[in-house]
């Protein structure tokens, strides 16, 4: 079990919205979230719901949470619109919002939004370091090496700036947000690679995860989904990089090449059990729930489970997940 003196404050989110429940129904999961002991809500912004969006919601119904996204990508908004995002999010809900950000990856930003994916270590460096000064209060005139901001003020005074957390998987990533950030965010990994990656991270960092939740007990059913989400993942480059430097390229290899070959079926088909249960937490409610506390057991400082069920297994999920918290 990993030193939590070393570590950042442990913390218990939920990834929000929630399958099958509409947006403006989530007012009394928010308040029961509030009821069970969580103390986070985070978002995301791949193909659904924006990032910021669902978080203003819940600032409203239930203004004890802290409020995250994992992630917003760096490229998709610039960084004067960046600033002004969170800051707002900062503003409605001071002291409870958490900036996440990262690199996303070359199909959310160059497939779908057309924008070169070029230099990502470099491009999340310098946001940071925009937003670290813009957030502060500061006017920012500067030449970044991926971008220039010319006389730029954010014109929201924020009485202290909101956390910043980088989204990192291999060691470059995970040393800069430990470095300028205040802590990482890190995806599809196992319980046991945390301890490979949290210590990069370095002591009194926080380390969120989102950890992909599957509450049944019907492998074929898990293996049916959660196949088609690994081989959805793991062929983007970066997920695919990491997996290889985390050590399960051999294992994924045979998936890759009949991707690369065209044949998508047969990819989902050779993705290993032991992968599968590597990487989804699946079972019982109770037992999804003891999967999640293996994160925070290695090192997991704000473990954000996506529950991927219908709304009455997910609340049954949701507060088997509320017992195991200290």
């Amino acid at each position: 079990m990993t030193d939590l003196s070393t570590t950042a404050p442990q913390r218990w989110g939920i990834t929000i919205p929630l399958a099958g429940v509409p947006l403006m129904e989530h007012k009394e999961w928010f308040r029961e979230l509030v009821d069970l002991g969580f103390t986070d809500v985070w978002s995301a912004e791949t193909n659904g719901t924006d990032a910021f969006t669902p978080l203003v919601l819940a600032a409203v119904w239930a203004p004890t949470l802290r409020l995250g996204q994992a992630i917003v990508p760096v490229y998709t908004r610039g960084p004067a619109l960046l600033a002004q995002s969170i800051a707002t999010l900062a503003d409605i809900a001071p002291g409870r919002a958490v900036l996440g950000i990262g690199s996303s990856s070359n199909v959310i930003v160059e497939r779908w939004n057309g924008i070169p994916f070029e230099k990502p270590y470099q491009r999340v460096r310098d946001t940071v370091r925009f937003l670290r000064a813009a957030l502060a209060g500061e006017k920012v005139t500067e030449e970044y090496e991926t971008f220039a901001v010319k006389g730029f003020r954010l014109g929201i005074r924020l009485p202290e700036p909101p956390t910043i957390l980088v989204a990192a998987l291999r060691e470059g990533m995970l040393k800069l947000a430990g470095r300028e950030a205040d802590g990482a965010i890190v995806n599809w990994l196992s319980a046991e690679d945390v301890r490979t990656v949290a210590p990069i991270v370095g002591a009194g960092k926080e380390v969120a995860a989102r950890i992909f939740v599957i509450p049944t007990e019907d492998r074929d059913a898990v293996r049916g989904l959660g196949r088609r989400m690994i081989a959805e993942y793991m062929n983007v480059p970066v997920y695919a990089a990491f997996h290889e430097w985390i050590g399960r390229g051999d294992a994924l290899r045979p998936m890759w090449d009949a991707w690369k070959a065209g044949d998508r079926a047969g990819a989902t088909e050779v993705i290993p059990d032991h992968v599968l249960d590597e990487l989804i937490v699946w079972g019982s409610p109770e037992k999804c729930a003891e999967g999640v506390r293996a994160y925070a057991d290695n090192g997991i400082t704000t473990p954000a489970p996506m529950i991927i069920a219908d709304p009455a297994t997910a609340k049954t999920t949701m507060r088997a997940l509320a017992k195991l918290k200290p």
